[in-house]
């Protein structure tokens, strides 16, 4: 007996229809086009700099638009293998649609998850912060644990990650961590993760076994396009070098390679020392200040809630977006979203789709707190 597939096929139908106008794919096919002609112009590479980020644009929308096109032959190969098996009462063919259905289902799941970002830096790069909250030397080790996870994420999204800064605890664990994710709607993606990350174990330092609750507190920035200004002037900024310490290896510690630049009108401090160059070390710091100035303009600009880093919360209990719980059972549980599971080591490994995708869904249908729980 043949199964009846045409709502599916035309929900699909009607999903790609309105990916369409959300993506854009007509205006970004018109401009990629034009920057495509602005890359084979003889001067184009004059500006070294400039010109590397016209290609990152040019590739992330030729992707965008490939992903698009993909979907759409997909939906004309299940419409044209559906038709046939109607037309020959093919059972075999009629099972097969299942299959292109299936994997049709996925290839729109991704391509909806692309028209959520719409936000001025959404397909930007991300600087990702990590810092230590209340629990003293375990909020260190949670600190380390996390930024395991972010880096295993990323690796599983093809995503490339620079560190910046990730100087080791005074016992265990890092003392802070800042890094840049670099990919396709990194920064869209990531804003997700900002806030407070509850966790909950027993404790690996406690002789006695005793459980823990500690802390860790998470910041995700946009990397700026070069076009965006903030006005930094040199003698607004103190920049100090010095021998890097913690991860890096005897390779980089062994000159002057750190830099730290405080920027003395605002008191922020930027550290990075993760690479083997002072010049690298000093440009990503510059990157990174750039990202927080212009946080904090805006800030000042706008009364509404902030855009880039969402409400403020002190890393402390009761402002945790996500809770950990290794013991006395486990399962990891959004607050925002209540999606949970109970396969803590999977999560920690790098297995947090489920989480982000969860809260831009919930967020684009405006559903976002309504299934939230209490912890």
């Amino acid at each position: 007996m043949l199964e009846n597939y045409q709502q599916e096929i035309e929900q699909l139908s009607a999903r790609i229809e309105k990916m369409h106008s959300f993506l854009h794919i007509d205006d970004k096919t018109d401009a990629l086009v034009e920057l495509e002609k602005q890359s084979a112009e003889a001067s184009f590479w004059d500006d070294a700099q400039k010109a590397s980020d016209t290609m990152t644009r040019i590739t992330r929308m030729r992707n965008e638009i490939t992903l698009y096109e993909r979907v759409v032959d997909q939906l004309q190969d299940l419409d044209t293998a559906y038709g046939l098996s109607l037309e020959e009462n093919d059972e075999t063919l009629n099972a097969e649609c299942r299959i292109l259905i299936d994997d049709l289902q996925k290839s729109v799941d991704q391509l909806e998850i692309a028209s959520w970002f719409t936000g001025e830096f959404d397909e930007s790069d991300a600087i990702v912060t990590i810092v230590p909250g209340q629990g003293g030397l375990e909020a260190q080790d949670w600190t380390e644990m996390l930024f395991k996870m972010y880096v295993r994420y990323a690796e599983s999204k093809g995503w490339k990650v620079d560190v910046h800064d990730a100087p080791a605890g005074d016992v265990i664990g890092l003392d802070r961590a800042t890094f840049t994710v670099h990919g396709l709607n990194a920064y869209g993606m990531l804003q997700a993760e900002q806030g407070v990350h509850r966790l909950v174990r027993i404790s690996p330092t406690d002789v006695k076994k005793r459980r823990q609750t500690t802390f860790a507190g998470v910041t995700v920035l946009p990397v700026l396009p070069d076009e965006v200004e903030v006005d930094i002037k040199d003698e607004d900024l103190r920049i100090d070098v010095y021998r890097s310490s913690g991860p890096g290896g005897q390779s980089v510690n062994t000159t002057d390679s750190a830099v730290r630049i405080t920027h003395i009108p605002s008191g922020i401090v930027v550290t990075c020392q993760n690479e083997k160059s002072q010049h690298k070390n000093k440009d990503s710091a510059l990157s990174i200040l750039r990202a927080r100035l212009y946080e904090a303009e805006k800030e000042k600009r706008e009364a509404e809630l902030e855009e880039l880093r969402g409400p403020r919360a002190e890393i402390t209990w009761g402002s945790q977006i996500r809770n950990y719980i290794l013991y006395p059972y486990q399962l990891v549980k959004d607050v925002r979203t209540g999606i949970e599971t109970g396969n803590v080591d999977a999560v920690l490994a790098g297995d947090i789709d489920n989480f982000i995708v969860a809260f831009h869904q919930q967020r684009a249908a405006g559903t976002l707190g309504q299934h939230a729980v209490k912890e």
